[in-house]
Formats: structure tokens, sequence, C-alpha cells
């Protein structure tokens, strides 16, 4: 811990949005917002650390990795923006987990029921790579939306590997029994664990809905729905 112990979400959202810790984040994200895609050349864009989306008595969370470039941060809101958010916004409101089914801008009146999606990383990085260094220096801010919402996250979806060794290291070091050795991430694959309060939880390993797993198959939207519903189902069960 850095000694920043945020008691609650909106002091914490406010810290992230505040966060200059990375030189290499800072610089790339304020660039992207002056340089800008031609598409979005009329557009005002972010250009700061990435906060959570969702209430904070959310029984669903959802992670990524990092914001996109012209994706979150342009618009400042996770997932919003790009064809990721397309498509998990979309699956989101089909299992009854979101307004609408887009998410365009902050006052798109989007809005999540039961649901909060964070990432790991808060800024968008150059190449979506952050570095260890980068990660690491982020994880106090993961590990402590995390904590401020296992009260009553039932369901955890990782969008990924990455969001999956996170979950996994974070919720270890919040103290919740683990299953040991670390379950291996797959698509469709979850593991349950207890939490402090000794309640259930599970996580459910789903792959990103990145362009590169969307374009070739990898990833298709039934895929997706199944991983969402099985996720959404164990929620309001527990």
């Amino acid at each position: 811990w850095l000694g920043r112990l945020y008691k609650k979400l909106e002091l914490l959202d406010k810290a992230i949005v505040n966060c200059r810790q990375c030189p290499r984040l800072v610089e790339w994200r304020e660039e992207v917002a002056v340089t800008k895609r031609k598409s979005y050349e009329d557009q005002k864009y972010w250009g700061k650390a990435v906060p959570g989306f969702g209430p904070s008595d959310a029984r669903i969370l959802i992670l990524g990795l990092a914001p996109g470039a012209h994706g979150a941060n342009r618009t400042g809101r996770v997932f919003t923006g790009d064809s990721s958010g397309d498509w998990l916004y979309r699956a989101l409101h089909k299992a009854g987990l979101a307004k609408i089914p887009t998410s365009t801008s902050r006052n798109d009146g989007q809005e999540l029921i039961d649901t909060r999606i964070l990432c790991a990383v808060r800024c968008a990085p150059p190449d979506n790579k952050p570095s260890t260094e980068e990660k690491a220096q982020c994880a106090d801010f993961f590990t402590n939306e995390i904590e401020l919402l296992m009260p009553t996250a039932k369901s955890i979806i990782a969008l990924g590997k990455v969001a999956w060794d996170s979950i996994y290291i974070t919720l270890k070091e919040l103290g919740s029994e683990m299953p040991t050795p670390r379950p291996k991430f797959g698509h469709g694959e979850s593991f349950t664990f207890t939490a402090p309060d000794g309640g259930k939880r599970k996580v459910f390993g789903c792959y990103h809905p990145s362009q590169q797993n969307t374009f070739t198959g990898k990833l298709t939207v039934a895929m997706l729905d199944a991983v969402i519903k099985s996720a959404a189902k164990f929620a309001r069960s527990n």
C-alpha cells in the first residue's frame, strides 16, 4: 500500500481521475487527446485516468485490462466508444444488466444494473501494453476498489488472462481463501473462492471482446452472452 486507502468509492474515483503517477502513460493519454483520431477531431477527449462505472453495491464485477486510446480515453467511461464496448454493453443489455444496448459517451443515459466495470490499469497505454511497473503502480487502486466492492460482489467476470491473474492475486491479498494452484484461465472456465466474510463467490473467465478476438471469431456473441448469463445467474441465486 502507498497509504492511500480510500473508504468510499467516490473518493477513490476522484483519486484515479487525478492520478499522474506514471509519466509514460500520462504523456501518451494526453498526446492522444490532442492529436485525436480523424473521425473524432471535433470531439473533446477525456485524456485522463478512467474510473470504474456502475453502482457501488454491484453484485457482478467485470474486469478489463486498460482504457482504449480512442475509446475510454476519449469518452471518460470504461469500455465506451469503441468496438469492445459495443460488444460488452449489447451483451449486458440483453442480460438485463444495462439500461440501453450502447455506450457512446458519459452523458448518453446509460446505467448499469447490479454491475460495475473496472480495469486493472486506468490509463490508455501505448500499443495497449502497460509495463510491469505501470501495472504495479496501478494495483493499489485495483485492490482498493475490489475491497470496497467485496461486501456485495458475488460474481466476477475476468476479460482475458491479465484480468484473471490480477483478480486472483488481489483476492488472495485481501484475505480470501483461494483454490491452489491458481486455476488456469480459459473462456468459460470458473472457480469458487471463500471471501473474508465466509461467503462463496465465483470468478468467471471470458475472452476479451477485443477486435482481435471478435473479428477472428475467437469470441462470438453466443460465447460472451453465455458467460454473462452464468455470472448473473450465480450472483442472483447467492
